[in-house]
Formats: C-alpha cells, structure tokens, sequence
C-alpha cells in the first residue's frame, strides 16, 4: 500500500488534529450536507463539466450550480480550469473522491442493511 493510501494508525486516531484542519473538514462536510451539492460533486468526481452541463444534470439552474459550485470551490473540494471562454469544474484530488465514494458505500450499508466491514 502506497504512502497516499495509507489508513490512519491507531496512534493517528489517538491524537486530535490541529483546528486548522478539523475547521477545514468541517467546512467540507458542511458542504457535502447538501443533497444537491453531493449528487454535483459525485458527478465531478467521474468528469469535468461545465455549469450547462452539470446544471442538466442534476435537474436544476444554472444559477444555482454557479452558486452551489462557488460554495465548493471555497471549500476546497472543486477545482476550475479555463476551456476557452468556458469554466470547467472537477473534483478535486483523489481525497474528495475517496472521501464521497465512502460516503455513499456507507450510506448504501445502512440503507440495505448490510454489514459494515472494516
């Protein structure tokens, strides 16, 4: 298992992190705790899309992406690049994904009631 991969240790969970970083996570998960926000950064997670594109999507606005994205990407958890005159938005790094893939294999355990492994 590489570096990047690598699971906290036990002596890793027995020290709490520094407030820089635990007021970062909250932020990122405040912005998660939005069913919109989360099925947006789930599609970020497998392409990048253009606020058209993700506004069709996901069923609403473009104004709304354009607002729901701004959030994210103060957050940290979406990058922006620039396509000619168009703004294109990804998620951002392997965490977030690693992070949402997580999030919804959990959710899916307790919604089907399968066992959690670990």
């Amino acid at each position: 298992m590489g570096a990047r991969e690598q699971v906290a240790t036990t002596q890793d969970w027995q020290q709490v992190p520094p407030d820089a970083h635990v007021d970062a996570a909250v932020d990122g998960f405040r912005m998660l705790a939005d069913g919109t926000r989360l099925r947006m950064m789930w599609l970020l997670c497998g392409d990048e899309y253009d606020v058209t594109t993700l506004a069709g999507a996901v069923g609403i606005a473009r104004p709304a992406v354009s607002q729901h994205l701004a959030k994210l990407k103060l957050a940290g958890l979406v990058s922006v690049r620039r396509d000619g005159r168009r703004a294109v938005y990804r998620a951002r790094g392997g965490h977030v994904r690693r992070l949402l893939a997580e999030a919804v294999e959990a959710a899916d355990h307790h919604v089907t009631g399968r066992p959690d492994h670990d």
